[in-house]
């Protein structure tokens, strides 16, 4: 007879990220910037990115202003070396280990498929899909260090659904909601966790007022989607709490998906 196995001892603290380190990339904005105080708010010591020093800067006295622990640095992750030099930095802050990485970087080209250039398809497929295979490469044995953690990929519902405009955008979202299951299964071994956030129609500067206002009757609870709302399931695939939740894509678009002919 096979024996029973035993009890997985529970984190008595699991609504807190306290002691806890994270990398945020694309943290001076939109859901990236919801994500880094939300996370820090639970009490990780966070790290974040971003391509204009004038808007990290910005963004770093407003956390500080706030008590929160949060650092910047300057980084395009649509380049490899920077994304190399940016996992150095995160190494050397953090002494070696890190128990968060969200990659949250991206960028969007609304053009129809035909108007779609190369140099349009390599800039999605650098910032969005390459920057998060690639950082979690790189952070792959930062989090090990730590006996395991959690990987939270940004993704879209355009991973799931058409959306005029957006062929090349959303095939990059789809592809990083594979990579988060392959991720899920094959370090698992490590305790680390991979999932997925995917929002919808989000008050984000990367997100149109008119294509939002156009596509917003489609959304059953009748509104726009806040950063914080995504920040919050982000946050919660971070949290001890979420210790069973693996591999998986959590949509959050207040229904659009799922709607049929309403």
């Amino acid at each position: 007879m096979s024996s029973v196995p035993e009890h997985t001892p529970i984190s008595t603290n699991r609504w807190s990220l306290a002691g806890t380190t994270a990398l945020v990339t694309g943290g001076s904005k939109g859901i990236g910037y919801a994500i880094v105080e939300e996370l820090a708010r639970l009490g990780s010591a966070v790290h974040t990115c971003a391509r204009s020093q004038a808007d990290l800067e910005k963004c770093l006295q407003q956390w500080r202003d706030s008590k929160l622990k949060v650092t910047g640095s300057v980084s395009d992750v649509s380049s490899p070396s920077e994304r190399e030099k940016l996992m150095a930095t995160v190494k050397s802050q953090f002494d070696g280990k890190l128990n968060i990485l969200v990659n949250n970087a991206g960028t969007a080209v609304y053009k129809p498929t035909v108007e779609q250039t190369m140099e349009d398809f390599k800039l999605l497929i650098s910032t969005n899909l390459e920057s998060a295979f690639h950082l979690s490469q790189l952070a792959y044995p930062l989090l090990r260090a730590c006996g395991g953690g959690s990987i939270v990929f940004v993704t879209s519902i355009c991973g799931f659904i058409s959306i005029d405009n957006l062929s090349v955008y959303s095939s990059t979202k789809g592809a990083m909601n594979q990579l988060a299951r392959n991720l899920a299964c094959e370090w698992a071994k490590d305790n680390i966790r991979t999932n997925s956030v995917a929002p919808g129609y989000i008050r984000t500067p990367l997100n149109g007022f008119e294509f939002v206002a156009r596509e917003n009757h489609r959304v059953p609870l009748g509104r726009w989607g806040e950063p914080e709302d995504v920040a919050g399931v982000a946050a919660f695939l971070c949290l001890p709490s979420s210790g069973y939740v693996n591999g998986q894509t959590i949509v959050v678009d207040g229904g659009r998906i799922v709607n049929g002919n309403h």
